[in-house]
């Protein structure tokens, strides 16, 4: 599969995890620091919109409290990411000023891109800071997320990003060369996967967990954070930071890393809205026959078409559907509350009346409200 050359690119977001920043949690690797905010700041003087999303606040902060161990408690977390967080924002802003570019510090949680208000307005505020030729310099708000809203490892904030800007390329930098057929650490014949489709079913079965301790991602997190900028039409590389000119090369097509091809059609803006949702509030359990009206006719859900109802939710919630297997098919936003759909699961909505005591909507889940996930 051949390398795209993104010198055309127009707009590129740069994700950087925690054991490349901190100099495997040494403290902040400032040489190399210095090194990517070149390459980034020369994309921006051939024109382009740079978007950076930062890990290692919590890693930094460890080095600063000297502590050696991360942290397991989540107050401790969080002292540990407003401690880092210092250190960070000062190092990247001092060093893009050198190259004569402003940054802009973003903290973001899950739930300020789980409501649509607040999503559409961080989307405004990157949009304009982009045309005032600032560089974001984007990391999760560590000091105040908790287990419900955090969104778990700044690959998938880096894919979010990618959507919110509607970026051509996310470049995510690791301390691996890229992904292998086979964990290199184990097997030594282990392959680097120079290039694959961003659904290759072969990706989830090589795609392993973090390794240096020091961030929450991994291979896997890197492989669904690449099939989640897919939806926005972006394409995702997954290289080695310790490489020289890295970013500059792999803008200009040199064969670095993996490169994973979105293959699908980007996604409507509101659908790509739905698709980056992670806190799912239930679950639907389809028959077959729903699946495959969801699959095949671009149809709307139906209370008919599910067996199951899992969770607790209200009217508007995100909840998830799942086929026969349990496997994701879709998501959306629906239209009943779970004690109400566990009533009309697999009954005609001409039964609403009679069983709910008014009828509201005739879908479970309009088809507008829903994006399919495979």
């Amino acid at each position: 599969m051949n390398r795209i050359d993104f010198r055309k690119a127009k707009r590129v977001v740069v994700k950087i995890g925690s054991s490349l920043l901190t100099n495997g949690g040494q403290g902040l690797n400032k040489q190399a620091i210095a090194g990517w905010v070149a390459q980034m700041a020369a994309l921006r003087r051939q024109g382009k919109d740079v978007v950076l999303v930062s890990s290692g606040s919590v890693a930094e902060g460890m080095c600063r409290l000297k502590l050696r161990a991360r942290p397991e408690t989540l107050h401790e977390l969080q002292a540990a990411a407003s401690v880092g967080q210092m250190g960070l924002v000062r190092n990247f802003e001092n060093n893009f000023r050198q190259h004569g570019l402003l940054t802009a510090q973003v903290l973001l949680t899950h739930d300020d891109l789980s409501d649509r208000k607040r999503y559409l307005n961080a989307r405004s505020t990157l949009l304009t800071l982009l045309d005032f030729a600032v560089v974001p310099v984007i990391n999760e708000n560590d000091a105040v997320a908790t287990d419900e809203i955090r969104f778990g490892d700044n690959d998938t904030l880096g894919a979010l990003v990618a959507n919110l800007v509607e970026a051509d390329l996310l470049i995510i930098l690791t301390d691996q060369t890229g992904l292998y057929d086979s964990d290199p650490s184990v097997n030594p014949r282990a392959g680097l996967i120079s290039s694959a489709d961003v659904n290759d079913p072969l990706l989830d079965r090589v795609a392993g967990g973090s390794r240096s301790g020091l961030g929450r991602g991994g291979m896997y997190t890197k492989v669904r954070a690449a099939r989640l900028a897919a939806r926005s039409g972006a394409a995702t590389v997954i290289v080695s930071g310790q490489l020289d000119d890295v970013i500059s090369e792999v803008v200009e097509g040199v064969e670095l890393g993996t490169f994973l091809v979105p293959n699908i059609a980007p996604l409507a803006a509101r659908k790509r809205w739905l698709a980056g949702q992670l806190q799912s509030k239930g679950c639907l359990h389809l028959d077959d026959g729903a699946v495959y009206s969801l699959k095949n006719d671009g149809k709307s859900l139906l209370a008919v078409g599910v067996k199951s109802v899992e969770g607790r939710f209200r009217r508007g919630d995100l909840v998830t559907c799942l086929d026969s297997q349990g496997v994701e098919l879709a998501r959306g936003l629906v239209n009943y509350g779970s004690e109400e759909v566990a009533k009309i699961a697999g009954k005609s909505s001409s039964e609403f009346e009679f069983l709910l005591g008014y009828s509201d909507e005739q879908e479970l889940i309009h088809r507008d409200n829903l994006v399919l996930l495979r």
